[in-house]
């Protein structure tokens, strides 16, 4: 079965074909990351425009790169959130006018299942029951999944994604937008013991909070130039990232212990953060689990994971209404579809 999979859940719009949940034929994306970077974060009107310019181009392309014609399409999958209101309701109608073309089933997929199911691409279908860490710009969470398609959430952000407190940080020592990564590449340089920021409830439960650490990172640097110091941008980002790194690595492993799971998952475009990726693999190998981790290319948006995390919905028989609408809310344990009774 090929399934076509759209993601337009925020700035990048994200075209795949994907045949057998695993089997990548083309995954293409459009990135905005220059229309947004000179206000310093995304703006959802300007969003919303990009992905219109660029989504019926962009199908047109997968086509080709796939080597294949539309009519060869057996499905659609596409995000119907959590998003970007407008974002979501450009890959929307792009889904369903593709379906109701074709005639072929249509499902409607939850972004942050989409990200789990990016580690199905290179890893194969997971075996549950298993732990997962999703950490992107809009979410931070741990996760229990005991059996497919069911989720029990276990703790989230209080105040700040990962992500978003990433850009912040990175805006505030000057690296500019997307901050992320840049800070990812400058930590690298620096010492992560030269400064030590706060572990954000660390003894929370499996809750985050970020907001007392990124204020916490703009008090010190105002309070070293208050004495006439310029403090090291290389070693304020390798500390920050230290201490952000090592409650979610913490939390994680502790999660998979009490659940008693032997697989940890990860999903989210943070996940491309090197820090991140080394230090779980340490702990879960210290601790003998398993770590599924999507390939960084895989990390980011992009329409792949939504069309695998589509079949395995269809191959249960799943469809979605094309009276859908987009839900710039919806959480993980919401439903997108139900059981066709045919």
């Amino acid at each position: 079965m090929r399934v076509l999979g759209i993601e337009t859940s925020c700035d990048e719009t994200a075209v795949a074909v994907v045949e057998d949940g695993r089997k990548i034929l083309a995954n293409l994306i459009s990135s905005q990351a220059h229309l947004h970077e000179k206000f310093g974060g995304v703006v959802p009107e300007v969003a919303s425009r990009a992905h219109l310019e660029s989504i019926n181009p962009l199908i047109t392309m997968a086509m080709v790169e796939a080597g294949m014609w539309v009519a060869d399409i057996d499905a659609v999958a596409v995000t119907v959130g959590p998003g970007l209101v407008g974002a979501l309701l450009v890959g929307i109608a792009a889904a369903k006018a593709v379906a109701v073309a074709l005639s072929v089933p249509f499902i409607g997929i939850n972004h942050l299942e989409g990200h789990i199911y990016a580690n199905v691409l290179t890893n194969g279908p997971i075996d549950e029951p298993y732990v997962c860490f999703l950490v992107s710009g809009g979410h931070t969470m741990l996760v229990h999944v005991p059996e497919p398609h069911l989720y029990e959430l276990l703790g989230q952000t209080l105040d700040d994604a990962a992500g978003e407190a990433f850009d912040k940080v990175a805006r505030f020592i000057g690296l500019g937008f997307p901050g992320g990564p840049a800070l990812d590449r400058l930590a690298q340089t620096g010492d992560p013991e030269a400064i030590r920021f706060p572990r954000a409830a660390i003894d929370r439960g499996y809750d985050f909070s970020l907001s007392g650490l990124k204020t916490a990172v703009v008090r010190y640097v105002r309070d070293e130039r208050a004495h006439v110091r310029e403090p090291a941008p290389e070693d304020i980002a390798a500390s920050f990232q230290e201490a952000v790194v090592e409650v979610q690595v913490t939390k994680t492993l502790a999660a998979a212990a009490d659940k008693g799971v032997r697989t940890i998952v990860l999903g989210g475009g943070v996940v491309a953060n090197s820090r991140l990726r080394s230090l779980m693999a340490k702990g879960a190998e210290e601790r003998g689990f398993e770590l599924l981790i999507p390939p960084p290319e895989l990390c980011t948006d992009n329409g792949a994971m939504i069309a695998s995390a589509g079949y395995y919905r269809l191959q249960r028989g799943e469809r979605t209404e094309l009276d859908v609408g987009a839900s710039p809310g919806l959480p993980l344990q919401a439903p997108t579809s139900e059981r066709d009774p045919a």
